[in-house]
């Protein structure tokens, strides 16, 4: 369509000489059924459709550099057995990572420390401990036995959990932290309740 549109443009005089086409790449939200064409192919596939233009062309792949280089760990506090399903609580909630809550978004959710092979898998439903019942980051989602102290990852969260996130509830953000190998740094530590409550200025006048 954008290559149809240019050229029709063209005939009306227009001197087209750049297209943007956007992201374009996707992420596999769910690694086990989830498999966006890789770079190559997406470069292969725009010189099939607009190379013949001779446009210069601009993507922005921000999202499939960004999403899968992050991930959001977080901590099991306890595991809840309710009527009908266990409750797996964890210390992340809505505001560090959001879009579960947003818009019933998937994000695989693994253990940090991978159970060992033949290890029988059970349902859960992942929340947060906000008092809000849009805490809640599965439900119903497959996942080794886990208990209170464990630690799991949420997956491609690095295009979404900083630049989403939240303080709602006076909870802290959490911090950031980069690894490259066997090194790691904070490059933006998690605020002290004194620093959020610090940046509110009472006026004179009140």
């Amino acid at each position: 369509k954008v290559a149809e549109l240019t050229e029709l443009l063209r005939a009306d005089g227009h001197d087209i000489r750049r297209l943007d086409l956007g992201g374009g790449l996707g992420i596999p939200y769910e690694s086990n059924n989830q498999h966006p064409p890789s770079p190559k192919e997406y470069c292969a596939l725009i010189a099939e459709k607009v190379g013949h233009l001779g446009c210069e062309i601009e993507i922005e792949p921000g999202r499939f550099i960004a999403g899968n280089s992050g991930v959001f760990v977080s901590e099991v506090i306890y595991v809840k057995q309710g009527e009908d399903r266990e409750f797996l609580i964890v210390d992340g909630a809505m505001n560090d990572l959001i879009r579960p809550a947003m818009y019933d978004a998937h994000h695989d959710i693994v253990p940090i420390n991978a159970p060992a092979a033949g290890t029988e898998y059970q349902a859960y439903d992942v929340v947060g401990p906000v008092c809000e019942s849009g805490d809640t980051f599965a439900k119903g989602r497959s996942l080794a036995p886990l208990k209170a102290g464990d630690l799991i990852a949420f997956r491609s969260a690095g295009a979404y959990g900083a630049v989403m996130a939240s303080e709602y509830n006076t909870r802290p953000l959490v911090p950031e932290v980069m690894v490259k190998g066997d090194q790691f740094a904070v490059i933006r530590p998690r605020p002290s309740l004194e620093d959020i409550i610090n940046r509110d200025i009472i006026p004179q006048w009140w």
